[in-house]
């Protein structure tokens, strides 16, 4: 099973992805886990991967500068991850794509790997909730301001993504606003429904 998590700041993509993780017994991909692990990397001796090591010098000047990493380095990011052996039976990929060009790259490098997404999940919640929810996790970057800034941003970026993947007729569309047992049941029913 490979699943790409969709879904706004404090729409619950982390618990969804590890309970679907945990469910399918499949590696969870995160561009929060992805990112940091480049930089460490790239900070210790080249033990492993030299690209990998390269890419987290060049993501690392771009936090710092505090700019977004380019789409070209996530790519290459997640290809190096995505080549290991332990995620050939499958994945759950959160927080990637973040744009419709990384959505059509993905698909690239996955019909080169041999590889098929299976389904793209988006979890649909109410901006209002979104904004609350983020407020109420206490993050140091979670001011209202910048939370709203966030949102506004998800909206922007994510109705390109959800177009590609309904185009491709591999969206499934969860209602995120419940308990989140409730939307893993769901998740986990759609998915075992034949298509």
């Amino acid at each position: 099973m490979r699943l790409v998590i969709l879904g706004g700041s404090g729409a619950g993509k982390s618990t969804q992805a590890q309970e679907l993780c945990r469910y399918f017994d499949i590696p969870l991909i995160s561009d929060g886990e992805i990112l940091p692990d480049a930089m460490a990397q790239s900070a210790a001796p080249p033990a492993t991967s030299v690209s990998f090591n390269n890419l987290g010098c060049l993501s690392h000047s771009h936090l710092e500068m505090g700019e977004l990493v380019s789409d070209k380095i996530m790519i290459e990011l997640i290809q190096t991850r995505l080549k290991k052996p332990d995620f050939d039976r499958g994945w759950v990929l959160e927080g990637y794509p973040r744009t419709a060009f990384e959505a059509e790259e993905l698909d690239f490098l996955l019909d080169n790997l041999g590889h098929n997404l299976d389904w793209a999940i988006y979890l649909q919640v109410p901006q209002a909730v979104m904004v609350s929810r983020s407020l109420g996790r206490s993050l140091p970057d979670d001011q209202p301001e910048i939370v709203q800034r966030r949102v506004e941003i998800f909206y922007d970026r994510t109705i390109p993504i959800l177009e590609y993947y309904d185009r491709r007729r591999r969206l499934l569309t969860i209602n995120g606003d419940q308990f989140p047992e409730v939307v893993h049941h769901n998740i986990v029913t759609l998915l075992s429904t034949p298509e």
